[in-house]
């Protein structure tokens, strides 16, 4: 038998349970997931462009998900998702640039962007209930 054809017990390649979480890691696959959920946000947005346009009645409906628990939690959910999505992106430029890949940066970098995105979601949460 070849060693081509061999079978073996190893896996063919590092499984997650292998690997800790690291920061990096987490927030590349956030950086994804964020993508993703601007996507259903956008159809999200154009659902309730297209109850407004159907009069007062169905607008008043998606209004009334919106100001559910639940429609909070979806619209609170996507604009993190903006902010974070933003923020990682620009940390991204800066890496395109050749910046910020020393570890103790990465990890900086990173930190920072959940922090501003964090921040940004409840300033703009709370000066949007205000304005309200």
């Amino acid at each position: 038998m070849s060693v081509a054809n061999r079978p073996s017990n190893r896996p063919l390649s590092p499984h997650l349970q292998v690997y800790r979480p690291q920061l990096t890691s987490v927030l590349s696959i956030l950086h994804r997931a964020t993508g993703i959920a601007l996507a259903v946000g956008a159809l999200y947005l154009a659902t309730w462009v297209i109850y407004a346009a159907s009069g007062p009645r169905g607008y008043a409906v998606f209004q009334s998900f919106n100001s559910s628990i639940v429609g909070r939690l979806v619209l609170g959910g996507w604009l993190f998702s903006i902010f974070f999505h933003l923020c990682n992106g620009i940390r991204h430029l800066f890496w395109d640039a050749g910046y910020g890949f020393e570890l103790k940066d990465a990890y900086r970098s990173g930190w920072t962007v959940v922090i501003v995105a964090l921040v940004a979601t409840v300033v703009s949460w709370i000066v949007g209930l205000r304005l309200v």
